[in-house]
């Protein structure tokens, strides 16, 4: 069978991730010829990506969504050429992964069947229309992959079909005027149709979103996008496990992860494609040392890089760092030659064998992070270590006791916690490939969850343009390394790490505060990870997973209490509605376009804006909460 396949690639950067040419090379075998319709702008390397596969190349402005994209795409070849030349015309987009099961598989199939257009998955029908509140939304074939044969592609009432086809102006009229109408309209003309995953084997409206799990059992060749960056308040309502999918593809598919992982990691906010993937590990404590992945730790280099200002925390330090039961390198920095001296002796009577070396910072400005970017630096851009792990003295003095003590528990314990811990800690860093690996955020004793921006986004902004660090931003409480101590590859921060920071880039002591370069690259770590191609996980150890889990439990059930259900998503979804329509609302949205617009277009404006705005927004809060009491 000869067929032309019409594929609809938009990124809003202009990038073509692998995971698009992997699929083209995988189509190719199946068609004779394929043209890439591209809504946007391509990089030249991924231009030459897409070249380099032989297909032809379809430049068009962004306009009409993919609806007009397939309509100019076969504009280009003609419907007579069309008709003379090919059995069969696919239309297919970017919105998927695949093939994650041979496209000989689905080919073969749907070649045996007697139809006029056929798909790999459908749409139930759903009363009323969802989009429209009244009709219905009609059962179709969905939209990212159609295969339509000659007799209907030849025929009249295809051609006016696409001839006539509106202008696209929204993401529903896409839904409306093509997708939940194309199969409903020809079918009612007499066209058959058939679909490789039909609905009766299924128990949801969508099974290509609601069961995952089963279209890859029943070996489905394709695996949306769309669930890995969905509200996760949503996967959640419904159940949906992107880690029992990831599972099934690792064991039962040749199809490379990593094609995903790229792409996710570059386009997806860190916090949604954290809570969509479930990217918490929690390692037992107690666990006895499993040989095979210590006789593989052996072999890596190890080293731990450490910011002591205040050095009477050597001792309680030592402990934990007793418990990494692979050799390692010491390094320590401190703020002053008196400490240098203190510390030289515990370092030489604790620890006579190991490779250790104790710097001074050039200046007290930015204390752990402007000691490991700026002090470290040249350890950790020369590629001699595969894991470090960044530990400092902290006390966070600012703090009332217990607090503070919980924090600086919550993050070596869950670092640290025992030899076996790290052991599977190091273990998973490699076989994961993660860059990154940092304890949760957190939120006992400390005003975090929804606000742990506080009011770093914006500098965070700048400073991220000025570091090249392009991934998304999370809206309100980014994926960090609060408290500045975690687990890393050096790869995976080499864009901060590359970058040579000034001094005079940090805040004087003691105006440490949020805003500050320390406190926003706490923020960035992540981000850059991410930029960099590796995944963030978050650690806990079983005790602090069970303390945690409790706290969080009781705060979810205080809140929940007070509304009038307990569906999370629909509460959600009500107090961003209410918070939008109220004067106060309609004020912050203003107020957040303005931040917005001032961030993209003017940052070094926005970096200097920042310093009246807190003052005022904190004056600006106080009326409103004096205005509600009133």
């Amino acid at each position: 069978m000869h067929r032309i396949a019409f594929y609809l690639f938009y990124d809003e950067n202009g990038v073509v991730d692998d995971y698009i040419p992997y699929k083209l090379n995988k189509l190719n075998k199946h068609v004779q010829k394929i043209i890439v319709i591209c809504n946007t702008p391509l990089t030249k390397n991924s231009q030459l990506k897409l070249e380099n596969l032989g297909v032809d190349l379809l430049f068009r402005e962004n306009m009409g969504f993919d609806v007009w994209g397939y309509k100019d795409g076969l504009e280009s070849i003609g419907f007579n050429k069309l008709t003379k030349n090919y059995d069969e015309l696919i239309l297919l987009n970017y919105t998927f992964f695949g093939p994650i099961f041979s496209f000989r598989e689905l080919f073969n199939d749907m070649e045996s069947r007697q139809c006029d257009f056929w798909g790999i998955s459908e749409h139930a029908e759903v009363i009323p229309n969802p989009f429209t509140g009244y009709g219905s939304l009609h059962r179709h074939i969905q939209s990212h992959f159609i295969a339509v044969r000659n007799k209907m592609f030849s025929s009249l009432e295809f051609q006016q079909y696409w001839e006539e086809m509106p202008e696209i102006k929204s993401y529903t009229d896409s839904i409306l005027i093509h997708e939940s109408r194309f199969t409903y309209h020809f079918n009612n003309l007499g066209y058959s149709y058939e679909c490789y995953l039909p609905l009766e084997d299924y128990k949801t409206e969508y099974p290509l979103f609601n069961e995952i799990d089963k279209t890859l059992e029943n070996r489905s060749p394709i695996l949306k996008r769309r669930p890995f960056f969905h509200e996760p308040l949503w996967l959640d309502k419904n159940a949906i496990s992107l880690n029992k999918v990831r599972n099934i593809i690792k064991q039962n598919s040749d199809y490379d992860f990593n094609l995903i992982k790229s792409n996710l990691l570059r386009t997806v906010k860190p916090r949604t494609l954290y809570a969509n993937q479930e990217m918490l590990k929690i390692f037992p404590i107690n666990n006895v040392i499993n040989k095979n992945k210590l006789r593989y730790l052996n072999n890596k280099k190890i080293a731990v890089i450490i910011h002591l200002h205040y050095t009477d925390m050597w001792h309680e330090l030592k402990l934990y760092l007793d418990r990494i039961p692979i050799n390692f390198d010491l390094y320590i920095s401190t703020s002053n030659y008196n400490n240098k001296k203190i510390l030289k002796e515990f370092i030489t009577i604790d620890y006579p064998f190991l490779k250790k070396s104790i710097r001074v910072v050039e200046q007290n400005r930015g204390r752990d992070m402007s000691s490991l970017f700026i002090t470290f630096r040249d350890i950790c851009i020369d590629n001699h270590y595969d894991f470090i792990c960044r530990l400092h003295s902290k006390k966070s003095p600012q703090n009332k006791e217990n607090i503070a003590l919980h924090f600086k528990e919550h993050l070596l314990d869950n670092l640290l916690a025992s030899s076996s811990y790290i052991i599977d800690l190091l273990y998973f860093m490699k076989k994961e490939n993660a860059g990154i690996v940092i304890p949760p955020v957190v939120h006992i004793g400390y005003p975090t969850l929804g606000h742990a921006w506080f009011t770093n986004k914006l500098p965070a902004q700048y400073w991220a343009n000025k570091l090249n660090i392009s991934t998304p931003f999370d809206d309100n409480t980014p994926i960090a390394a609060y408290g500045t101590m975690f687990w890393f590859k050096p790869e995976a921060l080499r864009k901060i790490f590359m970058y040579e920071f000034k001094w005079t880039d940090f805040n004087e002591e003691p105006d440490h505060n949020d805003g500050g370069l320390a406190h926003v690259l706490e923020r960035l770590i992540a981000y850059a990870s991410a930029d960099a191609g590796y995944e963030t996980f978050c650690a806990m150890n079983t005790e602090s997973a069970e303390k945690n889990y409790v706290h969080l439990e009781t705060k979810m059930i205080s809140i929940m209490s007070q509304l009038y259900n307990g569906d999370v998503f629909e509460q959600y979804q009500n107090l961003i509605s209410n918070k939008n329509i109220s004067l106060h609302g309609s004020f912050r949205v203003f107020i957040f376009l303005l931040k917005e617009r001032i961030k993209h277009k003017h940052p070094l404006l926005g970096h200097f804006l920042a310093y009246p705005y807190r003052p005022a927004l904190k004056i600006y809060k106080i009326l409103y909460k004096w205005s509600v009491l009133k």
